[in-house]
């Protein structure tokens, strides 16, 4: 009888993770890699690509590096394609490139709000359904897609963004039930976690201090915390659980940072 611990394992599986040169990616990247899995890095910049991929080697696995911009949807077979012949298999892929600046409604065109939906949702799908003959060979297959807060919650300036993190919440839980039982699918709604993306915040006290006090849990969340949850999602230890939206915010039930955008 194996321990508990070990069903947080991913001894010799192989993962997928978009957007893993820098921030949450990188972050679920390794988390895999301390938990025996190989891991392939898709990511628009080689440089970042290569410091996360020296740090999957220096836990004694196998790493691949993707230059690529999931945007390319015609490029995304690829990924899956050259993974598995990288490594001969597939078992969990992380959808986690996207996001999209938020901008006061008026100032944000159709072709903005298609490309906000484009970047989060359709490349989301489009992978996912590209791996999927080869998540179903797993025997065991994993998707976690990377949602946002801002999905569930409204705040002036997220029209595009927040919508579409509200259709990727969405589609992870048809997903789920398109791949049951087969392929298990859920999703992260990621609140304000410390990455590049923040540093606007971050290197602001006045800024950082207010996100923190309209938190509940007083803080800004650590990307190792999003790859944990990742980690238990894709791994036996979350075998029971498919189609949820896990909300891994600090407790946010409305908006901890106002844009200040003004009344129309």
């Amino acid at each position: 009888m194996t321990g508990i611990l070990d069903q947080f394992l991913l001894t010799d599986k192989v993962a997928l993770v978009t957007g893993g040169g820098r921030g949450i990616g990188a972050a679920i990247a390794l988390g895999f890699a301390d938990a025996g899995a190989d891991v392939a890095i898709a990511a628009r910049t080689p440089e970042q690509l290569e410091q996360i991929a020296a740090g999957i080697r220096a836990r004694g696995r196998r790493a691949l590096m993707l230059p690529a911009d999931v945007n390319d949807l015609d490029g995304l077979p690829s990924l899956v394609e050259r993974t598995v012949a990288e490594f001969g298999r597939l078992d969990v892929l992380v959808n986690n490139a996207g996001g999209t600046a938020p901008r006061a409604l008026l100032e944000t065109s159709n072709r903005a709000f298609e490309e906000a939906f484009h970047f989060n949702v359709t490349t989301a799908f489009a992978l996912t359904r590209a791996a999927v003959p080869h998540l179903l060979e797993s025997g065991s297959g994993s998707v976690v897609n990377i949602s946002s807060v801002m999905g569930r919650i409204a705040d002036r300036g997220y029209s595009a963004y927040g919508t579409a993190k509200a259709a990727l919440s969405h589609l992870t839980r048809l997903l789920a039930a398109d791949l049951a039982p087969r392929v298990r699918v859920n999703g992260i709604a990621v609140g304000s976690v410390a990455t590049s993306a923040l540093d606007t915040v971050l290197t602001n006290d006045d800024l950082r201090t207010t996100m923190e006090r309209q938190t509940p849990l007083r803080r800004i969340g650590d990307p190792i915390e999003i790859a944990a949850t990742a980690l238990w999602l894709a791994s036996p230890a979350g075998g029971f659980v498919t189609g949820k939206i896990m909300e891994v915010d600090g407790g946010l039930q409305i908006p901890n940072l106002a844009l200040g955008l003004p009344d129309l």
